[in-house]
């Protein structure tokens, strides 16, 4: 099978959270033996400012870690459909324009041969609903969202069961224990500052708690504004700046534990979906602490993989039990260790997307010609055509397939 993915950038990380996990997926079905090229637009906004900050040196560390995967630059229409043409699977990001969207729902409509699908890893849909729909989904086969949550806004715009829950997951051919267990010292937070979403939540569950417990700190990430680096200051934490994803789980490797600080948005807004550092520290075996989020999927075990915290000061008893406790550490450790490796690999999220392109290609959706129009409202369609309103949500129940018949590989080519 030959699979296209548009995405915002596959070489660069810096503020795209996304990339840690499409790296992985891509690398996972090649090994599956199918056939992936990426596309990325020329002037991708997280490579313009990787670039900026860093030069050609800041791309190294992901040629090192992902020798096998490279994108191509599309630049105009006629790139986006010589990209699409041949493809057995067609995949668009959400951070891309929506000119490009449009363009390829146009060649799916127009008879292209592809199954083409939505992939949604943000809290637009219900943040910036108006934003969202400048996107025309009217001619896309599904949706992809990173969360049940987010999934029920799709269905709420008509897309029943053409809307699958496609979790990130932990790439952990990169991310898993180091060989020895080194010295370890303080606490690390990667993750970067954004638009003040979590300010407050930092200082209450990380830079306090922290100083607190007599804990250094350490702090990688970009976006950091002055008033930013004022607090980090103040409290005496030492800022790092970016830091390339594969080299993250290095950084874990010399740390105490680190602590998951979520977005308020996910917290009061799209319930049950971790950003994908939860995944990347428990595959990395770093002790991992939480400020308060709601598991609504129950994707893992609170209180034996990690723990919660429900204020500043149960975060600085937890900080102090795990530095204390070797017992602590190690069960905590060995129980997030086992949940990823059992559920949230890349590994797993190649073969569930394996499923659903399976049960596309075997109850196809509507044509174009019965689909409404009208961008992403005009998903209603989905719904109207066969009457099918139970969601396929995260199930994944259609059987895995083979794809003997289709071309082998030849080789080849989300914020946290």
């Amino acid at each position: 099978m030959k699979l296209v993915y548009f995405t915002h950038s596959l070489q660069s990380c810096w503020n795209h959270g996304n990339a840690h996990f499409l790296r992985g997926v891509l690398r996972e079905l090649m090994a599956l033996g199918h056939e992936v090229v990426a596309y990325e637009p020329q002037d991708a906004w997280s490579l313009l400012n990787l670039m900026k900050d860093h030069g050609e040196v800041g791309l190294e560390c992901f040629g090192d870690a992902y020798p096998e995967l490279r994108s191509q630059i599309v630049s105009d229409e006629a790139a986006v459909e010589r990209a699409a043409a041949g493809a057995e699977v067609v995949i668009v990001h959400e951070w891309n324009e929506p000119a490009l969207v449009a363009q390829l729902g146009r060649l799916r409509a127009q008879g292209g041969r592809f199954t083409l699908l939505f992939h949604d890893t943000h809290h637009r849909a219900v943040s910036e609903p108006e934003a969202m729909r400048a996107y025309d989904l009217s001619a896309y086969d599904g949706v992809l969202a990173f969360g049940e949550t987010l999934s029920e806004v799709y269905r709420g715009w008509g897309w029943a069961d053409r809307v699958w829950t496609w979790h990130e997951a932990a790439d952990i051919r990169l991310f898993h224990p180091p060989a020895g267990d080194g010295e370890r010292q303080g606490a690390v937070w990667i993750g970067n500052w954004g638009d003040g979403e979590r300010t407050e939540e930092l200082e209450r569950f990380l830079f306090r708690p922290a100083q607190d417990a007599g804990l250094s700190l350490d702090i990688y990430g970009v976006r950091y504004p002055e008033p930013a680096l004022a607090t980090l200051a103040r409290y005496g934490v030492r800022y790092h700046g970016w830091l390339a994803n594969p080299k993250v789980p290095g950084v874990f490797a010399q740390h105490q534990l680190t602590v998951h600080v979520p977005r308020r948005f996910y917290v009061e807004h799209l319930p049950g979906i971790p950003t994908i550092r939860v995944f990347e520290a428990l595959a990395c075996g770093v002790p991992l602490l939480s400020a308060p989020w709601s598991d609504s999927e129950e994707l893992f075990r609170p209180g034996q993989d990690f723990l919660f915290a429900r204020n500043g000061a149960e975060m600085t008893r937890h900080m102090r039990a795990i530095v204390e406790d070797p017992e602590l550490r190690a069960a905590l450790v060995a129980s997030g260790l086992e949940t990823v490796r059992a559920r949230h690999t890349c590994a797993h999220r190649a073969r569930e997307l394996l499923q659903v392109i399976a049960r596309l290609r075997t109850d196809p959706p509507p044509t174009a010609r019965e689909r409404d129009p009208g961008g992403v409202e005009g998903a209603s369609a989905h719904a109207q055509a066969g009457g099918r309103g139970k969601a396929a949500g995260s199930a994944f129940a259609a059987p895995s397939v083979s794809f003997a018949d289709s071309s082998p590989a030849s080789g080849g080519a989300s914020p946290p």
